[in-house]
């Protein structure tokens, strides 16, 4: 039994939920408590009574902290991204790489509490000082999804730890065992009591806490859209900051003078690893007339080749499906851009057990060609191993093809036109834009987010997280 972490102490839940791996669902990695709608309240109050004095602590106590934090994570990476790539089913490769990006994220923190800026101005009145200065917002509910179990929920803690908040954590169901494990090394690093808290459980139960309860300051919430849509208008109505990153649709355009092997290696790498399930993950590949024919041949080519096995097995590409609702979702848009006209290029059948005969929620990455801009497979999230391709006449087509989505979060194009990517930079629709690169491939100290219904509120990660996770406080003193 893997407890929750409220006020300092390790506490059982009302009910517990199993963690299954899905590279081989006979694999139980271990059950994990599932909090009530009293503990959440619990995990609230202590967040409530820590802050005060956390939100006064020096910049070297957090700063200590943090640090050895990302130091243990770091030193861990191999044992945690096991852990990860067991639990969620990327590759074990991409799964040690999202610890090493989850204990540089904290290392980088860090630094920020050491340095959290702020302006001294003379007033325009005579013998007067003016300090303008951040300072923590308070209590910070922080609610992760399942694709990034240890990233996404580094870029939220690190941050509202770096500059003086309590947080309550509730992780995504499905993935509780890489949230638990950076927990229990939170709780060893020197954190009072009650100054972080990890509540495992329903959204239902306690992500409704948080999104109700007054004392909470803010809400950062990384999922769906139409959750994301709740977590708003629940934090609107009694006026709490709030943060969303929601879906995506990512474009990527293949114009006619684009590296034929350096466009299909990015195609591949965003619309394909780590399953598919990334929200910056290109779905709609916008290829012009001269070279499409050319670049479907070689993805199909470059796809056959990819090996679809045990997350953690060694020269595994391609790992399973995170569980079988996600699975089945992914099948079925597969069905629908078939019946609405698109033909499936390659891949897209169900393997019921890995190369071990192990049983897990395998599919070979699917590429859907012959789709138009209005098929549902080219408007809606699929979140999977799933990509079409939408055939463009020219750059300026393709363009408005790629602005054509409800989302922003990224944006690829694959050219060696100076002018052409000098454009896309500048016109493109999107938060993030990579030339020549992989949509999901974003540092750890840059800003991330999206536009439209992508993103809302300030950016994460970088510099830019202090814009949600402080206030600004303005200062005068009369000499």
């Amino acid at each position: 039994m893997y407890k929750n972490l409220i006020n300092g102490e390790w506490l059982e839940g009302h009910s517990v939920s199993r963690n299954i791996n899905p590279s081989d669902t006979r694999d139980l990695i271990g059950e994990y408590a599932q909090a009530d709608a009293a503990q959440a309240d619990l995990a609230i109050t202590a967040a409530t009574a820590a802050f005060p004095a956390w939100s006064l602590s020096t910049p070297q106590q957090r700063f200590d902290i943090l640090d050895a934090v990302g130091t243990e994570i770091l030193a861990r990476r191999a044992e945690l991204g096991d852990l990860l790539a067991r639990e969620e089913g990327k590759t074990l490769p991409e799964a040690i790489g999202e610890v090493v990006r989850a204990g540089n994220i904290f290392k980088f923190f860090a630094g920020e509490a050491l340095r959290p800026g702020g302006e001294s101005l003379p007033s325009v009145r005579p013998g007067v000082g003016v300090e303008v200065t951040r300072e923590a917002i308070g209590v910070v509910g922080l609610i992760t999804p399942w694709n990034f179990p240890i990233a996404i929920p580094a870029w939220k803690i690190a941050p509202a730890l770096a500059w003086g908040n309590t947080v309550v954590f509730k992780p995504a169901d499905l993935v509780p065992g890489s949230a638990w494990a950076l927990a229990e090394i939170l709780s060893r690093a020197g954190l009072p009591a009650g100054v972080f808290n990890l509540v495992m459980g329903r959204g239902s139960v306690v992500g409704e806490r948080l999104l109700h309860d007054p004392r909470v300051a803010a809400v950062s919430f990384t999922g769906s859209v139409a959750t994301g849509q709740k977590v708003a208008a629940a934090c609107v109505s009694r006026m709490a900051k709030f943060q969303l990153e929601m879906g995506g649709k990512n474009p990527m355009i293949v114009l006619d003078d684009a590296d034929l092997g350096v466009a299909v290696n990015a195609a591949v790498n965003s619309g394909f690893f780590s399953t598919g399930q990334r929200c910056t993950a290109s779905s709609r590949l916008i290829v012009t007339d001269g070279i499409h024919d050319r670049f479907i041949a070689a993805m199909v080519e470059k796809m056959k080749a990819l090996k679809i096995d045990d997350a953690r097995k060694a020269g595994t590409d391609i790992g399973p499906v995170v569980d079988a609702s996600q699975l089945g979702q992914d099948v079925d848009y597969i069905g629908i851009a078939k019946a609405e006209g698109g033909t499936l290029a390659q891949g897209g059948e169900r393997i019921e057990t890995n190369a071990d005969g192990a049983p897990g929620f395998y599919l070979t990455p699917a590429l859907i060609t012959g789709t138009t801009p209005e098929m549902r497979i080219n408007r809606e999230e699929v979140f999977g191993p799933v990509v079409s391709v939408i055939r463009a006449r020219d750059y300026e087509h393709a363009l408005a093809l790629a602005n054509d989505t409800p989302f922003g979060l990224a944006a690829g194009i694959a050219t060696t036109s100076l002018k052409h990517a000098t454009h896309f930079k500048r016109h493109s629709q999107a938060g993030m834009v990579m030339v020549n690169l992989p949509t999901a491939g974003v540092d750890y100290h840059v800003p991330f987010g999206g536009r439209k219904g992508s993103s809302y509120g300030p950016r994460e990660q970088g510099r830019h997280a202090a814009e949600f996770y402080t206030t600004v406080k303005t200062a005068y003193t009369q000499a």
